[in-house]
C-alpha cells in the first residue's frame, strides 16, 4: 500500500478537517478527498463519516488508524536499516519552517548538511510557524523549526539553534492613535490598537505580560504570521509584537521602530523539532548532527 496514502489518511484522522489536513500535507482538498475515497475503495469499507459540517472516524477507521501508524513506523525502521548499510546516505527529508527561518536560522544548517550529505534531498516547505509542531506530530513533516513552547508534547524532541527577543514595534510616525511619550500609562495602553499573533508562544507571552501589568489591551487585529504584523504596523495600523529575528530580516524594518517598553517581554528559544522515534533514522540523525 502506498505510504503517501497512509500519511494523508493519518493527517485527516488527526485533524478531522479536510482543509487543515490538505494544508498540512501540501495537497489540495480535492486531491485529499480523492485519495481517501480510493483508500476506502481499496479496503472495502468507509473510514470516515462526513457531511457538510463535520468529519469523524468510523469504527473501521479507528482500527485502520492504528494499522496505518504501525505500518509507517515499520517502514521507517526498515528504511533506516537499509540506509545504515549503504556507503553513502541517500533519500529525502521534509523540513517545515517560516519564510524568515528559511533564510536566517535554517540557512546555515541546510548549507552545512548539503556539503556533508549531497545524496540526500531536502524538501523544504514554508508556512505559519504556529503549525510547525503539529506537522511533526501528525507525521506530515519530519523536521520543523519554530519557537520552543514552555512544555514539549510527549514524544517530541527539541534542538535549540538560537534565542530571539520579543519586541514591541511601532510605525516611525505614530499618528494620533499612538502616544509619543514613554512610558505609556495604563489608560493609554487601553486605547492603543494592538496587532498580535492569533496564537502560539509569542501570543501567550504577550497575554501574560499584559495580565501582569493589570492592563486589558485593545486588540485591533490578530494575524497568522509575524511578517504580516510588521507590514500592518509599518502602515500605521497600530503597535505590534514580533520576534527580533523577524524584524531584522524584514524588508520593512526601516519603516518601523522598536519601542523600549519595560519590563521587557521574555525571549524564546528557536530550534528544530522531530519525533523522538524518528531519531533512529540515519537521515534524521545526520541532520541533527550538523547543528
Amino acid at each position: 500500500m502506498d505510504s503517501k496514502a497512509l500519511q494523508l489518511f493519518l493527517s485527516l484522522a488527526d485533524t478531522l478537517h479536510f482543509g487543515r489536513a490538505s494544508e498540512a500535507c501540501h495537497v489540495s482538498p480535492s486531491t485529499l478527498s480523492r485519495a481517501i475515497k480510493q483508500l476506502e475503495e481499496e479496503v472495502g469499507v468507509a473510514l470516515f463519516d462526513r457531511d457538510n459540517r463535520s468529519v469523524t472516524l468510523t469504527a473501521a477507521g479507528q482500527r485502520f488508524q492504528q494499522y496505518a501508524r504501525e505500518t509507517l513506523t515499520q517502514w521507517d525502521l526498515i528504511r533506516s536499516s537499509l540506509l545504515e548499510d549503504a556507503a553513502e546516505l541517500h533519500g529525502e527529508i521534509s523540513v517545515y519552517c517560516s519564510v524568515t527561518a528559511s533564510y536566517s536560522f535554517i540557512y546555515n544548517v541546510l548549507r552545512e548538511f548539503r556539503r556533508h550529505y549531497p545524496g540526500v534531498e531536502i524538501k523544504l516547505h514554508t508556512g505559519d510557524p504556529e503549525h510547525a509542531i503539529g506537522h511533526v506530530l501528525a507525521g506530515t513533516e519530519e523536521i520543523s523549526i519554530a519557537a520552543c513552547p514552555d512544555a514539549l508534547p510527549k514524544g517530541l524532541v527539541f534542538r535549540p539553534v538560537g534565542v530571539t527577543p520579543l519586541v514591541f514595534i511601532a510605525p516611525l510616525e505614530h499618528g494620533g492613535q499612538i502616544p509619543t511619550q514613554l512610558p505609556f500609562k495604563r489608560q493609554q495602553w487601553q486605547q492603543i490598537p494592538l496587532i498580535l499573533s492569533e496564537s502560539g508562544v509569542a501570543r501567550r507571552r504577550v497575554d501574560q505580560w499584559f495580565s501582569e501589568q493589570g492592563i486589558k489591551p485593545l486588540i485591533y487585529a490578530q494575524v497568522a504570521g509575524n511578517e504580516a504584523i510588521v507590514s500592518m504596523v509599518s502602515l500605521g495600523f497600530g503597535i505590534g509584537v514580533v520576534p527580533r529575528i523577524v524584524l531584522d530580516n524584514s524588508p520593512l524594518a526601516g519603516r518601523v521602530q522598536i519601542l523600549p517598553i519595560e519590563p521587557e517581554l521574555k525571549p524564546y528559544q528557536v530550534g528544530l523539532f522531530a519525533l523522538e522515534k524518528k531519531l533512529r533514522s540515519p537521515l534524521i540523525r545526520a541532520f541533527w548532527s550538523v547543528l
